[in-house]
């Protein structure tokens, strides 16, 4: 088998690849195995028989199932991709069906609480791999997938102290194959990390657009009518899954506090700079995040397109 360059693929890592919960990552995730042969077998489990059927009619598994603990019976990939609020329960629910020596992991940008609300209830002869893609949209459901989602994207892994090695090891070379680059860190580290590159931004999106909606003064067509680029950003942002970043932020909660107390004691200093009229601070400041943004850019994060490098082509199927 080859790919869409003619490079030969590598054999499958795995045999079966179980994907529990098709939204945005679940459904990339299935596109890529495919594409990338990382798996002989694909399935794709989903709570909702609408989005079962979906997942049937644009062919991107070879068994498709609504029941979580069939779906996982004799493969040897698991990965949760449900909202960080469900996912302790979907993993309980399914614990006692995993095959042995298999690898569970999920995709949830929290991983303190869900080291915490999993790993007690599996199996010792289950590998548990926490990860974390650094990669989304603000689209869900299975037709918003798409193969390339992870290319060049962080993921970061999180797997407790005591994981078997090779298995860590086979779950990077997937991650690898899948396009992105991988990092391991803690579980505590990586919400620390995570709560100011992206949580506390979305707070801040959320908050900033449901501001501008509620101005008296201002008209909420007119909010939309003169949107600049930099709020037209905030409403990409704040545009993302309300029930997943609901959860997100209920588990997460110590890290993004923490890390809001620090925004806003930077926020009071700005104020103070912008009410004694602190150009040379203001100038200082601008320029020190300016420097940030070049540096996102300079390792690939980014690039400087008018649409921020983000795709306009509809995702492939």
């Amino acid at each position: 088998m080859a790919d869409r360059f003619g490079e030969p693929l590598p054999d499958a890592l795995f045999e079966r690849l179980t994907i529990v919960g098709v939204g945005l990552i679940g459904s990339s995730l299935l596109r890529v195995a495919r594409q990338r042969n990382l798996a002989r077998t694909l399935v794709a489990v989903d709570a909702s028989e609408a989005v079962c059927t979906r997942v049937r009619e644009i062919g991107i598994a070879d068994e498709v199932t609504s029941d979580a603990r069939d779906g996982v019976r004799g493969s040897d990939l698991v990965i949760l991709c449900t909202p960080v609020g469900v996912i302790a329960n979907v993993a309980r629910d399914i614990a006692q069906h995993l095959t042995a020596n298999a690898i569970l992991s999920d995709v949830g940008s929290v991983k303190g609480a869900v080291v915490a609300g999993i790993q007690p209830h599996l199996p010792a002869s289950v590998h548990f791999i926490p990860a974390h893609p650094v990669a989304g949209t603000e689209y869900s459901g299975p037709d918003s997938g798409f193969s390339t989602l992870f290319v060049d994207r962080w993921c970061i892994l999180t797997p407790p102290e005591g994981t078997d090695a090779q298995a860590i090891e086979k779950f990077q070379a997937f991650w690898s194959e899948a396009g992105s680059n991988v990092e391991i860190m803690t579980p505590s580290h990586h919400d620390l990390v995570l709560a100011i590159t992206s949580h506390v931004p979305h707070l801040i999106a959320y908050n900033i657009v449901g501001t501008a909606a509620d101005l008296e003064e201002v008209t909420q067509s007119e909010v939309i009518k003169f949107s600049a680029g930099g709020f037209r950003d905030f409403t990409r942002i704040a545009a993302s899954d309300p029930t997943m970043w609901r959860d997100i932020f209920l588990n997460i909660r110590d890290a993004v506090l923490e890390m809001l107390g620090r925004f806003n004691e930077d926020l009071a200093a700005l104020q103070r700079m912008i009410r004694w009229g602190d150009g040379q601070g203001l100038f200082d400041l601008f320029t020190r995040t300016r420097a940030i943004r070049r540096s996102i850019i300079a390792q690939g994060q980014e690039t400087q397109a008018p649409d921020f490098g983000r795709r306009s082509a509809p995702p492939d199927q």
